[in-house]
C-alpha cells in the first residue's frame, strides 16, 4: 500500500522502531506463515541469523528479545510491556521458545531457544539493506520447512528478501488509486497551488482512499493519546535507565520542578516544556516502554513536543475548545505524514542506512512542517520549515553508546525539538521563497547517507561509541 500517515505514525515499545518494531513484526510474519503452512507440527528446530547493523547493535537495542516475542506471535502494536516481561522471564527460566502461539490455547510448539542460539554476522551486510535477518525452521531430519530473509528498513517497516520489485510495483498500484499521489515536495506544493488546499488538506485527500474521515481523526487522536500517556508514564517512573550506562531519569524531577516554578503556563518556560516532553518519551522508549513512531523510535520525541508546544504556547491555544485543540492534532500530524512520506519515497528513515539525519532529522522536518501548518502557515512556508530542519540535521551520525538508545539519542529529541520550533518560526517570518528546496535537501540527505562510513550507522563502531568508556 502506500505509505500514509499511519504507517508513518504506529504504536509499538522501544527502544529502536527498525532494530526492536521491525524483527519483532518480521518473526511475526515468519511464525504466522509457518502455522498457516499447515507444517508447523512438524517443526524440530529453528535457526535465526542476523547480519549487519541488528546483529553490531541488537543487543542494546533488544533485537534478540524483540524475535523472540515475534516468533511467538506478537506483534509490537498488539503486546502490551507487562506481556513482554511475563514472557521473557518464561523464556529465560525454561529455555523454551512457544514458537507461533505463547498465547494461543494449543501453545505452538515448544523448541529449545534463547538469545544465545542466535546467530550473529555483524561483519556481513547482505545487498538490500544492513538490518538483515533469516528465519529457518527444520524438521527432524533436517529438511527445511520454511525459510525467509526479512530487512528492517526503518520506522517498524519491513520488506522481504527476493520481493522488493513486487513490493515496490504494489506500492506504485496503490499511489495510483490516491486521488493526489506525491512523491516529491514539487508535486505536493503543485497540488496545493492548482486544488487551493493546503498541505494536511492534500493528505487528508489521500487518507479518505482507505478510510472516513471520521475514522482518519479518531486513528489520529488515539496517536496523540498514546503520545500523551507515554509522557505520563515517564514522568512517575523513576530511578536509572536499563542497560548498563546508569542515565539518570530525569524527567520525573523536572516535571515536579516545572510544577513549582511555572504556575501559569508562562511562555518563558516553553522550552523547559518541550525538553521535558521529548526527554519523557525517549526516557520511556529507552525502558523498552510503549510509544509511537514518529517516524522512528530513535526519534519518538520530538513530534510530540513540538505538538505540545503547539497546543500550549501557540498563539490562541490559551482560549481554544477542546475540539479546536483536537483540530490542531488532526492537522498537525497530517501535514507532518506529508513531509514523512517525501523521506520514505525519496531517501530513508532508517539510521543504520543514512544515520541519524535518516531519524532524526526526518522527525524535527516533519514537526517544524505540522507546527508552520497549525501556525497558519503557506504551503510553500510549511515546505520551508521542513526545509529548514533538515538542512540543519544534514550529517547528522548514528553512534549511540553501548548500541542502546540513551546517549545520545535522548537529549537529540530534546534539542532536534527546539530546532524544529525555529525552523518553523524561521519560515513563518519569511514569504514562502528560498533558495534551497525540500527536495533537494531530501536528496542530499540520501547521498550524505550513503557517503557515510558504515562505522557511523548504527554499528557502534565509531564515534562516541566508542570513544566513551560504558562503565
Amino acid at each position: 500500500m502506500a505509505v500514509g500517515v499511519f504507517d508513518l505514525f504506529t504504536v509499538g515499545l522501544g527502544p529502536s522502531s527498525s532494530h526492536t518494531v521491525g524483527p519483532m513484526r518480521a518473526a511475526a510474519v515468519f511464525a504466522e506463515e509457518l502455522k498457516e503452512s499447515g507444517t508447523l507440527a512438524k517443526a524440530a528446530s529453528l535457526r535465526v541469523d542476523l547480519y549487519g547493523s541488528l546483529a553490531a547493535t541488537g543487543h542494546g537495542h533488544g533485537t534478540m528479545t524483540a524475535i523472540l516475542l515475534g516468533l511467538e506471535g506478537y506483534y509490537p502494536e498488539v503486546i502490551l510491556p507487562e506481556e513482554v516481561e511475563e514472557r521473557l522471564a518464561a523464556i529465560a527460566e525454561t529455555g523454551t521458545l512457544h514458537l507461533a502461539g505463547s498465547q494461543e490455547p494449543d501453545g505452538g510448539v515448544a523448541l529449545p531457544y534463547g538469545v544465545s542460539d542466535m546467530v550473529l554476522r555483524p561483519l556481513t551486510v547482505l545487498p538490500r539493506h544492513t538490518n538483515g535477518m533469516t528465519f529457518t525452521v527444520s524438521d527432524a531430519d533436517g529438511e527445511v520447512l520454511h525459510a525467509a530473509t526479512f530487512f528492517s528498513v526503518g520506522g517498524g517497516f519491513i520488506v522481504r528478501e527476493g520481493e522488493e520489485d513486487a513490493a515496490q510495483k504494489e506500492l506504485d498500484e496503490s499511489k495510483q488509486e490516491l486521488p493526489l499521489p506525491f512523491r516529491t515536495a514539487a508535486e505536493l506544493l503543485g497540488f496545493c497551488a492548482s486544488k487551493g488546499l493546503g498541505i494536511s488538506e492534500i493528505m487528508l485527500l489521500n487518507e479518505l482512499a482507505s478510510r472516513s474521515e471520521e475514522e482518519i481523526r479518531e486513528g489520529l487522536l488515539h496517536i496523540w493519546s498514546v503520545m500523551e500517556g507515554c509522557v505520563q508514564k515517564s514522568i512517575k517512573r523513576e530511578g536509572v535507565l536499563p542497560g548498563g550506562l546508569k542515565v539518570r531519569r530525569r524527567a520525573p524531577d523536572w516535571h515536579e520542578r516545572l510544577l513549582k516554578e511555572d504556575k501559569d503556563n508562562d511562555p518563558k518556560y516553553w522550552q523547559e516544556w518541550v525538553n521535558l516532553i521529548a526527554l519523557a518519551v525517549n526516557e520511556e522508549n529507552a525502558s523498552g516502554g510503549r510509544v509511537v513512531t514518529a517516524p522512528t523510535n530513535g526519534a519518538a520525541g520530538i513530534i510530540p513536543a513540538v505538538l505540545y508546544y503547539a497546543l500550549h504556547f501557540a498563539p490562541g491555544m490559551d482560549k481554544a475548545s477542546q475540539e479546536d485543540r483536537d483540530d490542531v492534532v488532526v492537522k498537525f500530524l497530517l501535514a507532518a505524514g506529508a513531509v514523512g512520506v517525501l523521506y520514505k519515497e525519496q531517501a530513508s528513515i532508517s539510521g543504520a542506512e543514512v544515520g541519524c539525519q535518516g531519524e532524526v532529522g526526518s522527525a524535527s522536518s516533519m514537526a517544524a512542517a505540522g507546527l508552520a501548518e497549525v501556525m497558519g502557515g503557506t504551503p510553500a512556508q510549511v515546505e520551508n520549515a521542513a526545509e529548514i530542519a533538515m538542512e540543519h540535521n544534514l550529517g547528522l551520525t548514528c553512534d549511540p553508546i553501548g548500541g542502546l538508545v540513551q546517549i545520545p539519542c535522548i537529549e537529540r529529541n530534546a534539542i532536534a525539538a527546539a530546532k524544529a520550533i525555529n525552523a518553523a518560526k524561521m519560515a513563518l517570518w519569511g514569504d514562502g521563497s528560498h533558495r534551497v528546496s525540500l527536495d533537494e535537501v531530501i536528496v542530499t540527505m540520501r547521498e550524505t547517507g550513503k557517503d557515510m562510513s558504515s562505522k557511523y550507522k548504527e554499528t557502534a563502531m565509531g564515534g562516541l561509541a566508542v570513544n566513551v568508556v560504558e562503565c
